[in-house]
């Protein structure tokens, strides 16, 4: 396999350590029958919170364990979150703990993520998305967890308490781990066309603008916002659409240039804003996000984009981008 060259980092040929930073866990015990009532979660899903207007109010991970359902949730996003679940609590016993202080949370990320994460912990994931096992660091219980692929590469999620983090990267790295950088992650996420809320996604955005199949049951009883969200399914359209951008710049340096929100063109006239720029290392350009309108959104549609005084020209891409074979 191909080996794709990041800044002091390689991505591709052992399982590496992803550092994604404390992110929100909240802890809610499980309800008896949880499996009958919500067969669509198994060991767990991405799921988002709707508003009734249809649009994102939070994106999260949810994790199905035997006595209780963990809900992984952005950095900072924790406290709101339980509010938000709190807000549809009526005669259910159910307690909402805020984890966030208590865990740290890092990810392996490529083709041998799956087996380091074995030999460190002696226990091994299922390949499902969201497949989750408890393994052990020496005496201190970690859990396992297979990851979305948000990265375009298989990963494992690993949970510990906090006072087990130092420890643990020590441990993966003696493993063959290797840390990575935020610019590789970012080539990673935005090669794998995944959104980050706060910064691709915010409350303004309809569920349906995003890539979103895995994020809702079709076949799932009522929920907020459900009503928009199948009207646009079943007989309209969205306005907009985040899709992916093929800069033509060539220097590293030509993503750097362009800013969050920098103005996407077609014909001179405004169709659009980007929302994340970054240097693909795959595919050796400068690609971005963003929202443009949907009479622009087909992959092949030459667009500009304006930063300062300059337009730098751009195709759309399908999402995720596509990579040459070594790298897919």
């Amino acid at each position: 396999m191909r080996e794709v060259e990041y800044p002091a980092i390689a991505v591709l040929e052992d399982g590496e350590e992803l550092d994604v930073g404390t992110g929100g866990k909240l802890q809610v015990p499980a309800l008896r029958g949880v499996a009958y009532r919500a067969p669509f979660l198994h060991d767990g899903c991405a799921a988002t919170l709707l508003d009734v207007h249809g649009k994102v109010q939070v994106v999260v991970d949810v994790w199905v364990a035997d006595d209780r359902i963990f809900v992984v949730t952005p950095p900072s996003m924790a406290q709101k979150t339980a509010e938000a679940l709190d807000h549809y609590l009526f005669s259910e016993k159910v307690a909402i703990t805020d984890l966030s202080a208590e865990t740290a949370l890092l990810v392996l990320v490529g083709p041998q993520a799956h087996e380091t994460a074995e030999r460190v912990a002696g226990a091994r994931p299922g390949e499902a998305v969201w497949s989750h096992v408890v393994g052990k660091l020496g005496e201190a219980p970690v859990r396992l967890v297979s990851g979305g692929r948000e990265t375009g590469q298989a990963e494992v999620w690993i949970v510990a308490a906090a006072s087990e983090a130092s420890r643990l990267w020590d441990t993966l790295i003696a493993a063959g781990a290797r840390p990575i950088g935020r610019a590789a992650f970012e080539s990673l996420r935005v090669e794998a066309g995944t959104p980050v809320l706060g910064r691709d996604v915010d409350e303004s955005v309809l569920l349906p603008e995003i890539p979103f199949a895995n994020l809702v049951s079709q076949t799932k009883g009522c929920y907020p916002g459900q009503e928009v969200v199948v009207r646009i399914r079943d007989r309209g359209h969205v306005n907009r659409m985040l899709v992916g951008l093929l800069l033509d710049a060539t220097a590293p340096g030509g993503a750097d240039a362009v800013p969050d929100g920098a103005e996407v063109l077609a014909d001179g006239a405004g169709v659009g804003r980007v929302t994340s720029a970054t240097w693909s290392f795959g595919l050796e350009q400068p690609i971005a996000l963003a929202f443009v309108r949907r009479q622009h959104a087909a992959a092949g549609s030459r667009v500009a984009v304006r930063v300062g005084e300059r337009e730098l020209s751009a195709s759309v891409s399908h999402l995720p981008f596509a990579l040459a074979p070594s790298r897919a």
